[in-house]
Formats: structure tokens, sequence, C-alpha cells
């Protein structure tokens, strides 16, 4: 099997996510490479112990991403840092020549992901992915197999959504995602949209034009100094677009919806299509659970499908057994290592976001800003 060696820049929750994946690789038996984690970058060191404690692969521990870039022996990396790094981490990381894995939004605004698109599109050597794993649950990737099928037929309305209550406490501490100068103007989208958008962009659904409505719930926070800070960034959006289906050329409306502060919600993912002749449903808070309807006229009856481990990537887990969080990550890091290896992702939705997608998402979260802000309706400038 061959080994891609790995770096990590940003130590986090995300970084341990991975190192956790890499950790369960023999769960994908058919898989003909493999990851191997051999450096670490943060901050603040005291954060890369657990990772050394629990990895014999890595040889290298530094505060200077720099360092870790100019290490030879890592051929890829996982950057997972706030917002207004992205632009000179990750245009760095590819111009030292190595496959990026990155986190959204893939630049703080859209002159960022602007450049960070350029600066890929300089370097066609390297693969460049965004990290979504939603649409690796299995039953999305069934959607995703009826929407290449044409299953649907004429799409009537889509809506998909990330729904947090991470933030509905107002006595929660300031963190970097609700300050502009890390997160960005965006909000609640750069830190959620993408995942929201991963599954309508790549079935082709381009908005063309949007009406967003944007929400600042919690607008101040203890600033853990025994002071209170501003909260300048969106908690929720909603954004109301006209999209079209490229099969068809038919347009219909899209609604995407990225919320913070969502009471009654944990961390749901969802997504609803409507079509003439099928429409399909599926959230997280039922992970199993797909809901179809396959209308060929008279009654109209939604049916109840629970999904096993009918995976994009083949694992050792029983197929009768549920899926979960970290079988999506795992997944959505096997998609991004078969691509590596074989060039292509074996499936239209077994295949990670790529930075046309990222730069789309820009331009739409853009036109969001430009909507709430006039009240008005904004095309979604290519």
């Amino acid at each position: 099997m061959k080994t891609i060696r790995f770096g990590l820049i940003g130590c986090g929750l995300m970084g341990r996510e991975f190192a956790s994946a890499a950790a369960r690789w023999c769960h994908l038996p058919d898989m003909d490479v493999r990851p191997e984690i051999v450096a670490v970058c943060n901050r603040s060191l005291q954060r890369t112990k657990w990772y050394t404690d629990h990895f014999d692969s890595i040889v290298q521990v530094t505060d200077d991403y720099r360092q870790l870039l100019a290490n030879p022996d890592v051929e890829a990396v996982y950057i997972a840092v706030p917002h207004h790094l992205h632009q000179e981490f990750y245009c760095a990381a590819v111009g030292a020549g190595k496959h990026l894995m990155g986190e959204k939004p893939f630049g703080i605004d859209q002159p960022a992901s602007d450049a960070i698109v350029r600066w890929i599109g300089e370097h066609p050597e390297v693969l460049v992915r965004c990290s979504s794993e939603f649409p690796f649950f299995p039953a999305l990737q069934r959607i995703g197999g009826m929407i290449e099928a044409g299953a649907f037929g004429r799409i009537v309305e889509v809506e998909a959504g990330f729904l947090h209550s991470s933030d509905l406490d107002p006595n929660k501490p300031i963190n970097w995602k609700r300050m502009v100068e890390f997160n960005g103007r965006y909000g609640c989208m750069g830190d959620l949209g993408m995942h929201v958008c991963h599954v309508p962009f790549r079935a082709g659904w381009i908005p063309r034009t949007v009406r967003a409505v944007l929400s600042n719930i919690v607008k101040e926070r203890p600033d853990g100094k025994g002071g209170v800070a501003p909260c300048e960034t969106w908690d929720n959006a909603t954004l109301l677009c006209d999209a079209t289906d490229p099969g068809s050329g038919d347009r219909f409306p899209l609604t995407l919806k990225t919320q913070r502060i969502a009471p009654g919600e944990k961390n749901t993912y969802y997504v609803k299509i409507l079509g003439t002749d099928a429409s399909a449903s599926f959230s997280t808070k039922n992970p199993k659970r797909l809901k179809l309807l396959e209308y060929a006229g008279g009654q109209q009856t939604w049916g109840q499908v629970d999904m096993g481990q009918e995976t994009a990537f083949a694992a050792i887990t029983g197929g009768i057994f549920e899926f979960g969080f970290s079988d999506a990550i795992l997944q959505m890091w096997a998609a991004f290592l078969y691509e590596l290896e074989h060039g292509k992702p074996p499936s239209t939705f077994a295949g990670c976001v790529t930075p046309e997608e990222t730069s789309l998402s820009h331009r739409l979260f853009t036109a969001a800003l430009d909507s709430h802000e006039n009240a008005s309706v904004v095309s979604v400038a290519e």
C-alpha cells in the first residue's frame, strides 16, 4: 500500500479528527493508499502533545508553518487555521508543492479566495481540496446517485441547511468565529456555508440570484477577562436563491440556511429535494433514515429507508450497522487520497469540494452580504 506523508498545520478539533481517521485506516480494506502523519505545527506547542503521545510516526514538531512546509519528507498537508490566515498559509503550501486539504471557506473574503484559486491554477501538479464531510453519509451518497440518474424529474424545490445551537448560550465566551478580523464578514456563512452548498453545487444547481436575511442575535459576549466584547459576525443566515437545473435549464428555488443559534438543534445537517418524479429528505438527526417519495400518478406516499454502511469507500463494518460523524470524516479523507492516487474520484458525489466550488461559495456569500444590506435581490456574479 502506498503511503502519503502528511503534515498538520493547526492542531485543534478537526486536526484530531484527521489524525484519528489516519489511525483507523485499516477500516477501509480496499484502499491502496494511506496517510501517515509525520509533522505537526501549532502556534501553541502544548496542543501538539496529544499528537506526539499517540503517533510515533511524528518526527517534526514546530510552531512555524514555514518550517513544516520546508520539510522534504512532507508530501501533503491539512491546514485548519482561522479564516484570516487561509490565503497566506494555503498559497505557501501550494507554492511549496504540497498537496492540500484546507478548511472552508478558503479565504476570509472574495479577494482572498480569488488569490488562492489563481495560485492553485499556477500549480496544477498539486491536488487541492476543501473539507466537507456530510455528503459522505450513505443516505446522501444514494441521493447523489439519484441526482446523477435524473430520478427526481423536474426539480421543484431544494433546501439544505446546517443548524447549530453552539452559540445559543449568551454567556459562552467569545471566540475567533465571532470576530470579524479573524472570521470575516460572512459570519456563519463562512463557517458553515460550504457544507450546505456542497451537494447543490456538485449537482450543478448554481445560484443565479440571492435574497439573503442575516441575523446578529447575541451582540456581545464575555471576553474571558471579566468584561464583555462585541460580537460583530452574523449568527444566522437564510439565503433564497434562484437556481438552474443544468440538465433541463429549468429554474427553481434553492434555500440555504446556516445557523449558529438554532434552538432545539445540536449539530444538524439536512437536505430536502422535491421533484416531479421523486423526492428525498435526509437529516443527521436520524443518520440512518432516508425518506423517499416516488411519484407515478395517484397517491403520494413518503417511505422510509434505514441506511447502513452503504458507503462510497468500502468499510469493514457490517452493512446493517449505523454510520456516524467519525465515519464521514474517514470517508472524506479516503476520497481525498483516492483522488490523489487515481486522478479522479470514483463517482461525482464521492469527491471532495474543489477550489472552483469554494470560489462559487464566495461569490454567493458576497452577494448575500450585499442583498441583506440593501434588502434586495442580487445577482451571483461570475
